[in-house]
């Protein structure tokens, strides 16, 4: 095959499976693992590995099988996705989807055991029941949300599900961040009234709050909590420059960059709780941001 015919099928599908998106998927799992660790349980670092590679499996399969249910509406309103373009069949783009779900699921299992797999099965059917029939219900936004909370739950198979019930709202937490954002999703190719976007600013609140909340319960070292608050101040300014745009002028090209920083965010927002569990977590679920910026730079977000 001509080098050009492979650079094109690359860039098709790195656009389907997002592929700057992707790298916010292990820092979930990292985020899980910490919090742990923060509670004086063992992590096992390869069981860790296995798992964030199940959740960019997972997720790669969420974005694929998203553009497959939609790809009638994506003909009308983003003609230059790789479906109706025609540089990936619809066909194709259900087989990798399916495909890429299955590998994340058995990924999950074989990393961590049985417990693993169930948690990464329950991933994937929210997943598949948010792509196919809930996205645009008055549910389906929880739905999305779900999926991330169950995403950092995978994260506690790495250390057996050993962890006290405060670390429960941690995933709580990130949950209703991205309910909230993907609520700003839904519409963000056509309109998007600004209550919607002044949610997604809530979010943004709740999951700051909460970070500080954390500090309060598991009280780490003071070199710990500065990192946390100085992530925290970061992920406050990043997400508000993009949602104030967005909320001063709502339209596509102020929303849907909004959603896509938001949504690579997340990644410092782990960053921020893994934090209470010492600076090599926070650094671990931080270092995927660069590559994500790297590719956000060529691939689309949102």
């Amino acid at each position: 095959m001509p080098r050009g015919d492979l650079r094109d099928r690359f860039e098709a599908y790195a656009s389907l499976v997002r592929l700057p998106n992707l790298f916010s998927a292990p820092p979930d799992v990292v985020l899980g693992a910490a919090l742990v660790a923060a509670s004086g349980g063992s992590v096992s670092i390869p069981a860790l590995a296995g798992l964030a590679l199940a959740s960019v499996l997972l997720y790669a399969g969420g974005t694929t099988l998203n553009d497959y249910f939609d790809a009638p509406a994506d003909a009308r309103e983003r003609p230059e996705r790789p479906i109706p373009s025609g540089r990936v069949s619809r066909a194709s783009a259900g087989v990798l989807g399916g495909g890429l779900l299955t590998a994340g699921v058995l990924v999950g299992s074989l990393a961590a055991g049985p417990w693993a797999g169930l948690v990464a099965a329950a991933l994937a059917g929210v997943v598949l029941a948010y792509d196919g029939w809930l996205k645009g219900t008055g549910v389906g936004f929880l739905a999305m949300g779900g999926a991330r909370g169950l995403d950092v739950a995978l994260g506690f198979a790495a250390g057996g599900f050993r962890i006290p019930t405060w670390t429960v709202f941690v995933p709580l937490v990130v949950v209703g961040y991205i309910a909230l954002v993907t609520r700003m999703a839904a519409n963000e190719a056509t309109t998007t009234e600004r209550d919607v976007v002044a949610g997604a600013a809530g979010g943004v609140v709740l999951g700051g709050a909460a970070v500080v909340a954390l500090l309060g319960v598991v009280r780490p070292p003071p070199v710990e909590i500065f990192l946390a608050l100085a992530l925290v101040a970061g992920f406050f300014g990043w997400t508000g420059q993009a949602i104030g745009r967005a909320y001063a002028t709502p339209r596509p090209d102020t929303v849907g960059p909004a959603v896509g920083t938001c949504v690579l965010a997340l990644v410092v927002l782990d960053a921020a709780f893994a934090a209470v569990a010492g600076v090599p977590w926070a650094l671990a679920a931080l270092a995927f941001l660069v590559p994500a910026l790297g590719f956000s730079r060529v691939f689309d977000v949102s």
